[in-house]
C-alpha cells in the first residue's frame, strides 16, 4: 500500500550487486560452526515495521511461537514501510541480510525473486498444504514461476469504515449507510454536531487507501480491474471515473485542519476517543480499538462498504527469505516460515492484528464480529478484489499515488487528474 523506495534502474542495479556478493559468499562459505543446533536454538533476526501498539502486541504472538518451537527471534522494527523495505534491501546489498523480512503481499518483492536472492518454500508449503488452503488471489502474489516465494501471515482488507459509537449517537446517526448519499449525509450530521466527520492521516499510501476504497465502491470492480489490472486508458477518460475522482476529492471538506501528515494510528485515536466519527482504514486498525480496550459492536462498528455485496479488497503481509549460505539459517528461516503459518499463531496473531488467518482451520472464537464478518464474505470468491498492489508494479503504483495525491493536495480538475493518472500508465507500462 506504500510507494516503493526505488525506481526501476536503481532497483536493478542494486539488486545485481547484492546477486555478486550473494555468490561470493556462497563460493566462501565458512564450516560450521562448532555448537551443534541441539546446543544453541535457530536464531532469526526478523525485519518488519510493525510499531503501533496493536501492531506489536501481533507480532509478539510470532515471536513467542518462534521461542517455544525451538528458536529465538531477534527483533528489528523499523518505522515505516517504506523505510523497512529499503532497509532489507541495503542489507542484503552490504552482506547483512536479516533471517526474514515483511513485505507487503504483493508485487514489491517480485524484483529480488527474479534476481535469485530469495529462498523459496516449496517445502514447508508442500507440508502446509498451501496449494489448498490459501485463496488464489493470495497464491497469485507469493507463488511465482510455480515456486513460493513468501509466507503469508494475513489477510488484510484495507477498505474497511471504521466508526464511533459514541460519535454517531452524539450526531443522531441511527444506521450505517446504504449508499454513497446516505454516507455524505452522515458526514454531515458528525459535522453539524461539532466532531471530526473523516478521521484522516494526509500521507501518500493513506489518501491511495481512501481512493481505491471509493474508486471500488462508486466505481465498481469491472472498473477497477479495466484501469488497474488491464491499463484500459479509455476507461481512465471515462466519465465514470471522473465521477469516482470527484466523489473522493469532496471528503477533504470533512477532515480537520490536522490532517497533512497524521500517521494512521493517530488518525484511529481520534475515533477511538470518539472526537471523529469515522475512518476509512485497513482492518489492521482493528489493534488500536483492542489495545485501548474497545470491543466490536459495543464501542465501535464496522462495514466493508455500501449496499449488499460490497466489493471485499483483499491485501496482507508476508516475510520473504533472503538467500544464505548458512545451513542454520535456513533452518531457521523454514522453521519461522512453519510457526507463523501454523493455526494455533494464526489465530492469536490475527486476534490482535485486526486482520483475519490466511487459513479456514483456525479457533476463530477469538475474532471480532468484523473479522468473522470478513472471514463470511471470503468464501464468497466472486466479491473478492484484488488490492492494488497486487495489480501494478510498485514503479506504477508509486506514480499513481503521486498523481492521487497532487489532485488531493492541489486546486486540480479531475479532468487534468485523468489526464495525469493515463500518463503515469504509459509511462510505467512495458
Amino acid at each position: 500500500m506504500n510507494k516503493a523506495p526505488f525506481g526501476a534502474r536503481a532497483r536493478a542495479a542494486v539488486l545485481a550487486l547484492a546477486l555478486a556478493q550473494l555468490h561470493a559468499a556462497q563460493a566462501a562459505a565458512q564450516a560450521p560452526p562448532a555448537q551443534t543446533p541441539a546446543q544453541t536454538p535457530l536464531k532469526a533476526t526478523v525485519s518488519h515495521w510493525w510499531t503501533s501498539g496493536g501492531e506489536s502486541a501481533a507480532i509478539r504472538q510470532f515471536a513467542d511461537a518462534f521461542t517455544r518451537a525451538g528458536g529465538q527471534w531477534i527483533d528489528q522494527a523499523v518505522a515505516g514501510a517504506d523505510q523497512s523495505r529499503a532497509s532489507t534491501i541495503n542489507r542484503i546489498v552490504g552482506g547483512n541480510a536479516p533471517v526474514a523480512a515483511q513485505f507487503n503481499t504483493s508485487k514489491q518483492f517480485r524484483d529480488i525473486v527474479d534476481q535469485g536472492l530469495l529462498n523459496n518454500l516449496d517445502d514447508v508449503a508442500a507440508k502446509g498444504n498451501w496449494d489448498n488452503i490459501l485463496p488464489g488471489t493470495i497464491i497469485d502474489a507469493i507463488k511465482i514461476d510455480g515456486h513460493y516465494y513468501a509466507a503469508p501471515v494475513d489477510i488484510h482488507m484495507p477498505a474497511w469504515f471504521f466508526y464511533s459509537k459514541a460519535a454517531y449517537a452524539k450526531a443522531g446517526i441511527r444506521a450505517e449507510p446504504r449508499n454513497w448519499n446516505e454516507f455524505v449525509a452522515q458526514l454531515e450530521q458528525l459535522k453539524k454536531a461539532g466532531l471530526i466527520p473523516l478521521a484522516f492521516g494526509g500521507q501518500v499510501w493513506q489518501e491511495k487507501i481512501v481512493f481505491d476504497a471509493i474508486f471500488a465502491l462508486v466505481g465498481g470492480p469491472e472498473l477497477y480491474l479495466r484501469i488497474y489490472r488491464d491499463r484500459d486508458l479509455k476507461a481512465v477518460a471515462s466519465p465514470a471515473f471522473r465521477e469516482v475522482l470527484v466523489k473522493f476529492k469532496s471528503l477533504r471538506a470533512y477532515t480537520d485542519r490536522g490532517a497533512p501528515g497524521r500517521n494512521w494510528n493517530d488518525a484511529t485515536a481520534l475515533v477511538v476517543s470518539g472526537r471523529a466519527g469515522v475512518q476509512i482504514m485497513g482492518d489492521w486498525a482493528k489493534g488500536e480499538f483492542t489495545s485501548a480496550g474497545q470491543v466490536a459492536g459495543r464501542d465501535f462498528g464496522c462495514y466493508p462498504g455500501f449496499g449488499p455485496r460490497p466489493p471485499y479488497m483483499v491485501a496482507g503481509d508476508a516475510f520473504v527469505f533472503p538467500k544464505t549460505a548458512k545451513p542454520q539459517v535456513v533452518k531457521a528461516q523454514k522453521l519461522l516460515a512453519t510457526v507463523m503459518t501454523a493455526p494455533g499463531p494464526q489465530a492469536e496473531f490475527s486476534a490482535r492484528k485486526g486482520s483475519i488467518p490466511i487459513r479456514p482451520d483456525v479457533d476463530m472464537t477469538k475474532l471480532d464480529l468484523c473479522a468473522r464478518m470478513g472471514i463470511e464474505i471470503m468464501q464468497d470468491k466472486s466479491r473478492q478484489l484484488p488490492n492494488a498492489e497486487m495489480l501494478l508494479d510498485p514503479d506504477l503504483n508509486g506514480a499513481l499515488q503521486d498523481v492521487l495525491t497532487n489532485y488531493w493536495n492541489r486546486n486540480e480538475t479531475p479532468e487534468r487528474a485523468q489526464q495525469a493518472f493515463a500518463q503515469a500508465i504509459r509511462d510505467n507500462t512495458w
